[in-house]
């Protein structure tokens, strides 16, 4: 079992979005299937999906939201990148970060000391668009953490072996234009082992692989500690 300790965190007090929002400001968002009140909403539309996403906020009187770690969402039906299913199974709809949702340019902050592992600008409908990857170490122990949908300047200036310290800016949130047609928001996922993947890494699992990622891709919560 994948624990605070385990990944060295001496606090649960991690912040990957700009202080300027405390925890108190952050309010949960159920994007799941089994919400009945988004089979009104059109989630096909960025416009319309942020619409939802801006009045549950309201609604409960934060800033700022988050969710949705192993959350089967019926959202991603709309991209012909997760779709690609012959069986239920195969269906790419099980979430496996959390995604915090705010206005596009809100800095995004790393999680963890780290160096920069890979970073792309993932283009497919539906897909993170720009992306970055830390590497973290605890003595012998290696783990990583993805941050997507951001800003297409974020990736400029960015070099690999790049070094970051805990709290500090490593890029800012993408509108929809660039973030792979989403309402503004991070996701951010631990990954334990990277594969061969560079600059990506699967965000989205099928109910066939799920045992897989639920392991290797633990829950975000043990650092931000937002449950």
């Amino acid at each position: 079992m994948i624990t605070a300790d385990l990944l060295g965190i001496e606090s649960r007090s991690i912040f990957v979005i700009d202080k300027a929002f405390a925890k108190k400001d952050y309010v949960p968002l159920d994007l799941s299937k089994d919400n009945k009140v988004l089979r009104s909403v059109d989630v096909a539309s960025s416009d319309k999906l942020g619409e939802y996403v801006n009045e549950q906020i309201q609604l409960k009187g934060g800033k700022i939201a988050f969710g949705g770690y192993l959350e089967t969402r019926n959202i991603y039906q709309r991209s012909a990148y997760f779709n690609q299913k012959t069986l239920p199974e195969d269906e790419r709809n099980i979430h496996l970060g959390v995604d915090i949702w705010v206005e596009a340019g809100t800095n995004v902050l790393a999680a963890l000391d780290g160096e920069v592992h890979s970073f792309n600008n993932n283009l497919n409908h539906g897909d993170y668009g720009p992306t970055i990857i830390l590497k973290h170490s605890q003595g012998d122990f290696c783990y990583y953490t993805l941050y997507g949908h951001l800003s297409e300047e974020s990736l400029l200036e960015l070099k690999i072996g790049k070094r970051f310290k805990q709290g500090e800016a490593i890029a800012q949130l993408g509108s929809s234009e660039v973030n792979g047609d989403y309402p503004p928001h991070l996701h951010f996922q631990i990954i334990l082992d990277i594969e061969n993947y560079l600059g990506d890494y699967p965000g989205v699992s099928s109910l066939k692989t799920l045992e897989f990622y639920k392991k290797n891709c633990p829950d975000p919560n043990l650092l931000l500690g937002l449950t």
